[in-house]
C-alpha cells in the first residue's frame, strides 16, 4: 500500500512564499517520478511541476515556471514543491502523485497514487 501524505499549505498573501511537502510510505521512492497537481473550485485537475526519480529531470507548467521549484530528498521519501511569488490564482487544492515510473509525464492518468491534497489560498 503506498501512502502520500501532503503537508505544508495555508493561507498566504500575494507575493508570499510557501513549501509544500509529500511523504511517501515505500522505501523504493527513487525509482519513481513524482508529480504535483491542483485543482482549483469548477476547475479541472491540473500539472504543476514533475520531478525524474533520480531528481536530475524536472517539467513545469508554463503558470508556474520561474516562480515554482520541485524537488526530492529520496533519502526521506519526500518530495517538495516551494512556490515563490503567489499570486491569487495559484489558490488551489494541490496534490502529489507518484507514477510507476521514473520518467516525468505531465497527465494525471498517468499517475497511479495520489496523497489527499493540501489548500493553498492565496489573498490579493
Amino acid at each position: 500500500q503506498v501512502q502520500l501524505v501532503e503537508s505544508g499549505g495555508g493561507l498566504v498573501q500575494a507575493g508570499g512564499s510557501l513549501r509544500l511537502s509529500c511523504a511517501a510510505s515505500r522505501r523504493t521512492f527513487g525509482n519513481f517520478a513524482m508529480g504535483w497537481f491542483r485543482q482549483a473550485p469548477g476547475k479541472e485537475r491540473e500539472f504543476v511541476a514533475s520531478i525524474s526519480g533520480s531528481g536530475s529531470s524536472t517539467s513545469y507548467a508554463d503558470s508556474v515556471k520561474g516562480r515554482f521549484t520541485i524537488s526530492r530528498d529520496n533519502a526521506k521519501s519526500t518530495v517538495y514543491l516551494q512556490m515563490n511569488s503567489l499570486k491569487p490564482e495559484d489558490t488551489a487544492v494541490y496534490y502529489c502523485a507518484r507514477r510507476e515510473m521514473p520518467s516525468m509525464r505531465v497527465r494525471a492518468d498517468e499517475y497511479s497514487y495520489w496523497g489527499q491534497g493540501t489548500q493553498v489560498t492565496v489573498s490579493s
